[in-house]
């Protein structure tokens, strides 16, 4: 290692809750004490990068952070100098609003920067819903896919569920999707309608918190039990069926 690569700062992968625990109920100490001697951030929204940052370290001046927001409003420019810091011996945090920055969310275009420009990369350890409904669904942790969100329209949509169903039969491959909270019991509807009746689904919400549910059955099986999500943040996965 070179004295210039010696002098580079670290891209920190911090993650944050994925619900509204208190941070340090979900999160090591070890986050604490990184976000205890950062000062540069990206973020999804200022806002509530500001808001966590307060919450896991009260004592910190808001004052001296420097922090750039990452979404559709972000400039080229400042996505090509958003590591400049780095390339200057200070380590920048990169935050998520929810769970894993990189997972489902915009900051892996700042990790793969960070790779290219040879920026030591530090992921810390924290939640990620995709990862804890995978863990909780008894599907094959061997072999899964993460397809993030389906079509909106209801014609791509049922295509698409019968494509990943059979691609699930096929492979012995579990598949993963998300979608917006408010859409939740619309894309449920949908599966039971679509979906063979004895294929597997998994339904985990509100991951983390007291209002936790996790529940994997056969489609026939959601169809003689109803349930209804409301808006809760939810993860569905689908695989053949026992």
């Amino acid at each position: 290692m070179n004295n210039k690569e010696k002098q580079k700062g670290l891209l920190r992968i911090i993650p944050t809750p994925i619900g509204d625990n208190s941070p340090l109920e979900v999160l090591p100490i070890s986050v604490k004490k990184i976000i205890d001697e950062l000062t540069h951030f990206i973020v999804e929204n200022e806002k509530m990068g500001r808001r966590f940052i307060k919450k896991i370290s009260p004592r910190k001046n808001q004052d001296e952070l420097v922090i750039l927001a990452l979404n559709k409003f972000t400039t080229q420019e400042e996505l090509n100098t958003c590591l400049d810091p780095c390339l200057k011996g200070i380590s920048v945090g990169l935050l998520s609003d929810s769970g894993c920055p990189g997972i489902a969310d915009p900051g892996a275009v700042v990790v793969s920067k960070a790779h290219k420009h040879g920026i030591k990369v530090k992921p810390l350890v924290g939640p990620s819903s995709i990862i804890l409904a995978m863990m909780s669904s008894g599907m094959n942790g061997q072999n899964f896919a993460f397809n993030g969100y389906l079509p909106i329209n209801k014609k791509n949509r049922s295509q698409a569920l019968l494509k990943f169903q059979r691609i699930a039969i096929k492979k012995c491959q579990a598949q993963i999707f998300i979608e917006t909270p408010y859409r939740s019991d619309t894309l449920l509807n949908e599966m039971l309608k679509v979906l063979d009746r004895n294929t597997l689904l998994c339904v985990a919400c509100d991951l983390s918190l007291n209002s936790e549910f996790i529940k994997t059955q056969s489609v026939s099986g959601w169809k003689k039990n109803k349930h209804s999500f409301n808006k809760r943040p939810c993860i569905f996965i689908l695989e053949g069926s026992y």
